[in-house]
């Protein structure tokens, strides 16, 4: 064997690892959406949805309000846990514990829940927020949480400590719903579904925001949950339109996900290498599911 074969050898087998790494990616169907559950397993307010470290999707409203249900990897939902009376839930996101936070619209809650022993607690309470919405968690636990005000089309933004303790960080804005942390942790996103605007701030690490901008604005349709992959790339359910909407950090649209319903209402990353996504459909009362390129921020921090 001649030294430039001994020296080309190495750098050759790169180069084919690549190209095969490549082609699987290829060959693999990205973006395209298909059924993850069957039609009408929950109501219209399914939401949710969050990923626990074995793979199960937790969402809110299985078969009846006030509801959390559990689906398999498979795909196959069933009754998790009943809320308190009175509680809905809506967002949910999971702490480094492996328990579950829920945003509980009707109480003015945000729920704590044990799953090996379904112990549900009150972790945040606080009398002047107008319906908790959604959740967002950094790795140091600071959950941040929208809470839109529907009847006037405003909202606020809040802040919620280890320890329980709420604090509002800016108020009077549009309707905030979706609200998500970069995988830096360095920008908070916020996006107002009646205005169709989405908002970028940045983020100290003990939570604090500043320097607000536009990140994009739609000409049409609502918004609702969404989440970051590992590389920055916003996913943006667009409720009405139909699609999620993949927008780069620098606000410019990559990819736009044709669903088979209407109105998606959130959005979450699992399965075995954090590249499968499941949507919540509102007006078909399941999830969709589909593969992405990157694995979701949150994938390894909820493992």
């Amino acid at each position: 064997m001649s030294r430039l074969t001994i020296y080309l050898l190495p750098i050759v087998c790169s180069y084919a690892i690549l190209l095969l790494f490549a082609c699987d990616k290829a060959e693999e169907n990205l973006y395209s959406s298909s059924d993850f559950t069957p039609e009408d397993q929950f109501t219209s307010g399914i939401e949710g949805p969050a990923v626990d470290a074995t793979g199960n999707i937790y969402v809110v409203n299985f078969e009846r309000q006030g509801t959390i249900g559990r689906v398999t990897p498979e795909g196959v939902a069933e009754w998790f846990v009943d809320l308190p009376e009175g509680s809905i839930g809506n967002g949910i996101r999971f702490n480094k514990d492996g328990q579950f936070l829920v945003a509980d619209y009707i109480g003015h809650n945000v729920l704590l829940v044990d799953p090996p022993t379904k112990e549900i607690n009150v972790f945040a309470h606080h009398d002047s927020l107008n319906q908790p919405n959604d959740l967002a968690i950094s790795r140091n636990q600071l959950l941040f949480l929208s809470d839109p005000n529907w009847r006037e089309s405003t909202g606020n933004l809040w802040k919620v400590g280890t320890d329980g303790a709420i604090s509002l960080l800016e108020k009077d804005m549009g309707t905030t719903n979706g609200i998500e942390v970069s995988p830096d942790e360095q920008t908070l996103y916020v996006n107002e579904s009646v205005q169709r605007k989405v908002w970028a701030y940045d983020l100290s690490a003990d939570g604090a925001i500043s320097n607000k901008r536009l990140l994009i604005e739609f000409p049409d349709f609502g918004m609702d949950g969404m989440r970051c992959d590992a590389e920055g790339n916003l996913f943006i359910t667009r409720h009405g339109k139909g699609t999620v909407v993949m927008v780069s950090p620098e606000g410019n649209i990559l990819q736009e996900i044709e669903l088979k319903g209407k109105k998606p209402s959130n959005i979450a990353f699992g399965g075995p290498d954090g590249r499968t996504c499941y949507v919540t459909l509102q007006d078909r009362g399941c999830l969709e599911t589909f593969r992405v390129e990157f694995p979701g921020r949150a994938f390894n921090n909820e493992r």
